[in-house]
């Protein structure tokens, strides 16, 4: 099996280090395990992010927060939600798990050598690598 399966999912720690989980593409959902709970994302998010990074040229925030609050704006999490974005708004697939876009999808493209992201408690940031 190749990681990133159901059955060999990546394993990942949020930008702070204070939280693992893990991540698998099912079809096309990217799948997001947090303890019990389970957040599925369009899995096209790993390239369309990649590309809006590359495309914004330096350090974006994060921004991550729930689907009910406001993200920051010019954030990844912001960009997550954008009516602009490929895909017209959330990439977020299940209502009131919709968030935390900028939480969980940055660790993501580090691990896959798409993105480099700062580790610090509070205020991180990330920024594309070109292939």
């Amino acid at each position: 099996m190749s990681e990133g399966t159901s059955a060999d999912p990546w394993h990942l720690k949020t930008a702070p280090g204070s939280s693992s989980y893990e991540m698998f593409v099912d079809g096309d959902e990217l799948i997001c395990d947090v303890g019990s709970t389970r957040l599925r994302y369009h899995a096209r998010a790993i390239e369309d992010l990649h590309q809006w990074l590359l495309e914004q040229g330096d350090w974006v925030p994060l921004g991550a927060a729930d689907e009910k609050k406001p993200a920051a704006d010019g954030s990844v999490e912001a960009w997550g939600r954008s009516e602009t974005n490929p895909v017209g708004g959330w990439y977020g697939l299940r209502p009131g798990y919709r968030g935390r876009f900028g939480m969980y999808l940055p660790p993501l493209l580090e691990k896959l050598g798409l993105a480099e992201l700062t580790h610090d408690p509070r205020g991180n940031q990330m920024r594309g690598i070109a292939p």
